[in-house]
């Protein structure tokens, strides 16, 4: 995935000891997005806006609040993540790759 004409902000978004790091990346048209990895593990997040996570590389499983279903994502895969919720992804090996959208 190439997202052409966009500022980086240098510095990473770290969480959960270094095992989560992302940076943020601002498109022309005011939108944000960031890019991450995700280290082997198993991660809650909470969201503000609403979110599409896609799988740029690797593989995970997702838990969105308020349900019990599992959903397992890989590579050209993707999530939606409503606003002003969260989800819990699990990476089981490797390292997963993803760019976030704020929606």
């Amino acid at each position: 995935m190439e997202i052409p004409n966009v500022t980086a902000v240098a510095k990473a978004n770290v969480y959960f000891d270094g095992r989560v790091v992302s940076h943020t990346i601002l498109s022309q048209d005011g939108s944000k997005r960031t890019l991450g990895l995700i280290y082997p593990g198993t991660y809650h997040f909470g969201t503000g806006a609403a979110e599409l996570m896609q799988v740029v590389d690797g593989k995970c499983s997702v838990v969105l609040d308020g349900t019990e279903s599992r959903s397992a994502h890989e590579s050209g895969g993707e999530f939606r993540v409503p606003a002003n919720s969260g989800f819990t992804i699990t990476v089981d090996e490797g390292i997963c790759q993803y760019v976030c959208s704020f929606l």
